[in-house]
């Protein structure tokens, strides 16, 4: 793997706000985040290849981040016309999904898990609403969320803020490797 500055540089290149490394030690999961989806808030529970429950069982999940040793957490923060502007959140995510593609090829490999926000992204209408199988599994990215990723400790523990003032939306995504 390449050194922790370039590798953070390289990302920023590519369109983060923020990005750090730290050691998975400092990454806290819990299964309950696997209930809130469960709730289906965003709507695509169960309708996303990358998706819970579709992407495995939750501590079987948590267990693989435990396997790496670091993870180069980054982040995107969008201004939003006001709190309640979900065109606005809609884009930004759609942009977030772009840079999660670019950091993807940035780091490709079969020793690395990339882990965006939300769902997949890639699709616009993903492949398991057809009853298709995914139609890009090379490109298609699960969410930190979906592995039971506390975000708001993730950001605290990378230096970062969760949350980057009013009308704005942040994402993260995260690269787990072994240094």
């Amino acid at each position: 793997m390449k050194n922790f500055e370039k590798m953070i540089a390289d990302v920023l290149s590519l369109g983060a706000f923020k990005a750090n490394i730290i050691e998975t030690k400092d990454v806290f999961t819990d299964a309950s985040f696997r209930d809130i989806c469960a709730t289906n808030g965003c709507g695509v529970y169960g309708k996303c290849w990358m998706c819970p429950p579709d992407i495995g069982e939750i501590h079987e999940l948590m267990a693989v981040i435990k396997t790496y040793t670091h993870a180069l957490v980054y982040q995107t923060v969008s201004p939003l016309e006001d709190s309640f502007d979900i065109e606005g959140m809609q884009a930004a995510k759609k942009e977030f999904s772009k840079l999660v593609q670019n950091v993807k090829k940035a780091f490709p490999g079969d020793g690395i898990l990339n882990l965006g926000a939300g769902g997949c992204g890639v699709c616009e209408v993903c492949a398991k609403r057809t009853g298709e199988p995914c139609r890009f599994p090379k490109l298609a990215t699960s969410s930190l969320e979906g592995y039971g990723i506390n975000v708001s400790k993730l950001a605290a523990s990378a230096g970062m803020k969760y949350i980057n003032g009013q009308n704005t939306v942040t994402y993260f995504g995260a690269v787990f490797f072994r240094a």
